[in-house]
């Protein structure tokens, strides 16, 4: 099967490159950047163009606009980024009978006081822009009607690109002394997992009449707090003195969600997948980027 991945130069596109080197079918890598061949996905002829052309079956969706901060006074390119672009994928899909596998966010929670891990019927409560068009383009896949498979995922981090772990990496090595905000809890997801499970789910062709929502991170619980902590140990940046604050300390233009556990109760059932707990998945993140 041919499949067609956008966003290819992000964290979890990078991940994806890697477990295609592994896998039976054929890949096929886009990006706007240089490196990779070009798609605009807000462009829905181009995306036809490129199906038809390279007879794609699946398309993985990594693209999206991802500054939380940002996206709040971005204006209209978040929503086409987000919900539109998403659309036009699930579109070109359904026209050719294929899959949709898309990325959502636990952002589309948080403005409920939440205690227990989320599910996937719960009811979407946004706190800003970035969730709010995240949420849009779950919704817009589902209205189009094709096959797909939507995960939302949490906390992302890889080896590549900017992220919480290599900014922490360099922080706790450098200064002093941090704060880091410890009423916002969730739980950090290595990229490299949710590839793999992506790859598993297509690959053996899983996804076969199991259209639906999913929700993926590694296991356990934390906070950024604990979650700075555990990468300054394993670094052994021992040096910095971290401390806990509340969010408060540190403005945002958006309210973030105190708490976004995922209930992953769904996905393991249905694809047969064991979910890694998240500090093996962190040490091994870790080990290959300090052994670079």
């Amino acid at each position: 099967m041919n499949i067609l991945v956008t966003g290819a130069n992000g964290q979890l596109g990078n991940e994806m490159l890697l477990v295609s080197k592994k896998s039976k079918d054929n890949y096929i890598f886009t990006d706007v950047c240089d490196g990779y061949q070009k798609l605009d996905i807000t462009d829905l002829d181009a995306i036809r163009k490129m199906v038809k052309n390279n007879d794609v079956k699946c398309i993985i969706n990594c693209a999206a606009w991802t500054n939380v901060d940002k996206a709040e006074t971005a204006g209209e390119i978040v929503e086409t980024l987000n919900a539109t672009a998403p659309e036009n994928l699930a579109k070109a899909m359904k026209e050719v009978g294929g899959l949709l596998v898309h990325i959502s966010t636990d952002y589309v929670f948080g403005g409920d006081p939440y205690n227990t891990p989320c599910r996937e019927g719960q009811k979407g409560t946004p706190t800003g822009v970035y969730g709010l068009t995240k949420l849009h383009g779950e919704q817009k896949i589902q209205a189009v009607g094709c096959d797909y498979i939507i995960i939302r995922t949490a906390w992302l981090y890889s080896e590549f690109g900017h992220n919480f772990v290599k900014t922490m990496l360099n922080l706790t090595a450098t200064k002093p002394q941090l704060k880091v905000v410890f009423d916002q809890t969730g739980t950090p997801t290595y990229a490299g997992d949710l590839a793999d499970v992506i790859n598993d789910i297509v690959e053996n062709r899983k996804y076969v009449g199991k259209s639906g929502i999913y929700h993926f991170s590694n296991e356990g619980v934390c906070s950024w707090y604990d979650f700075t902590k555990k990468i300054a140990e394993l670094a052994g940046n021992t040096y910095c003195d971290i401390e806990p604050c509340h969010s408060d300390e540190f403005p945002s233009p958006v309210k973030r969600p105190a708490y976004s556990v995922l209930d992953k109760t769904k996905i393991k059932e249905t694809f047969g997948i064991k979910v890694p707990y998240w500090t093996d998945s962190l040490k091994e993140c870790m080990n290959n980027l300090l052994n670079k």
